[in-house]
């Protein structure tokens, strides 16, 4: 399970419906206790792709984002990134490039711009399982 406060998954939302038409992204940290994840901090970095169908993260918003985590104590657990057209559900692209097989991706479909749906995932090779996502209150 995986749990993300409901504050963060507004930052998301807003950061990806901002970004459109183009695919926004992110990183996420935080800690692991007893077997749930637990996202504690959302970064917004910068597709330097600016593209609707991929995206690159901005490497210098990456490294200082990796600082950030060092510095706050925190794991970095996987990324975030949108489908402003398509399901939350990974590309063969997507799947492609998931070099860790222990990282979160979290997908975020606008393709119905009114009922947005955030999935996390676990992608292996051309296999992804979903992990059970928590939003809570903040």
């Amino acid at each position: 399970m995986i749990t993300l406060k409901k504050f963060d998954y507004d930052k998301i939302l807003a950061h990806a419906e901002k970004e459109l038409p183009n695919e926004a992204c992110g990183l996420i940290a935080g800690v692991v206790e007893d077997g749930v994840t637990i996202i504690k901090k959302v970064y917004l970095l910068t597709n330097i792709d600016h593209s609707n169908e991929h995206f690159s993260l901005d490497p210098k918003e990456q490294l200082a984002a990796i600082k950030d985590m060092r510095a706050e104590g925190l794991t970095p657990l996987g990324n975030w990134h949108s489908h402003p057209e398509s399901p939350s559900r990974p590309s063969d692209e997507d799947k492609r490039l998931a070099y860790d097989s222990r990282a979160n991706y979290m997908i975020l479909s606008l393709m119905d711009r009114e009922n947005p749906v955030l999935n996390s995932l676990k992608i292996q090779g051309d296999r992804a399982e979903k992990e059970e996502l928590v939003i809570v209150e903040d």
